[in-house]
């Protein structure tokens, strides 16, 4: 599915490689039919609740608004939610990149938690949005400066699977109409955020960014469980 149509390609998840913890998190190599996945988890025994975070076009563990990522995967443990930090396999390959978070899903679906959060920077918004389209289990999608390109499938996800828009208004790389455009596709529940003065990376606005997907992610999992 480049962009907006076509089929998917399968990808089947074939096994896992989990490495010595560090900062926090496990490493985890995600062996599927189409290559290695590689991620960070951050695990919570027993939850029933996850999240999924993915980066932009540059691909590795990119990550916007200071270290957002890192940050609420720890943050969000206090919550009783475990989440999984996805690298892309190929970076800038949108197909290829969904495929990546469905593996995740089915990671962290065998680990038995079924009321999900998936959040995209940029690239990434697509992304979140394309899988959440594509399992049930995701009851909430946040992208964040994402780009219109690819996003289509947000019509489908209200109202089982809300939506949280962050962009900065003084983004030069992907202008904030672009999240607006998502907004107006989107059903309810939808929120739409514009963190005034910010770049497209979120940083001038970090600390708002950060208490508003953490709260958001908690809200939207708690309703949901």
């Amino acid at each position: 599915m480049d962009g907006d149509e076509g089929e998917l390609l399968e990808m089947t998840l074939t096994g896992v490689a989990v490495g010595e913890v560090r900062d926090g998190y496990e490493p985890l190599t995600l062996e599927t039919s189409r290559g290695p996945v590689e991620c960070r988890y951050y695990p919570v025994a027993g939850t029933s609740r996850g999240a999924i975070w993915v980066g932009g076009i540059g691909g590795n563990f990119d990550t916007p608004a200071r270290g957002l990522y890192p940050r609420l995967c720890q943050a969000l443990r206090d919550e009783g939610i475990a989440s999984l930090w996805v690298s892309y396999r190929h970076p800038a390959a949108l197909e290829e990149s969904v495929l990546d978070v469905l593996a995740g899903l089915t990671y962290l679906e065998g680990e038995g938690m079924d009321t999900l959060a998936l959040v995209g920077h940029s690239f990434g918004g697509p992304v979140v949005i394309q899988a959440a389209a594509l399992d049930d289990d995701v009851r909430t999608v946040v992208a964040l400066a994402t780009q219109s390109y690819g996003t289509a499938p947000v019509e489908q996800l209200g109202p089982r699977c809300s939506v949280l828009l962050l962009h900065g208004t003084a983004d030069a790389t992907v202008p904030p109409s672009d999240s607006e455009h998502v907004y107006r596709l989107a059903r309810e529940p939808k929120q739409l955020v514009l963190c005034e003065g910010a770049g497209h990376g979120l940083d001038e606005t970090a600390e708002e960014v950060h208490q508003v997907v953490h709260d958001w992610i908690v809200d939207q999992l708690s309703k949901a469980a």
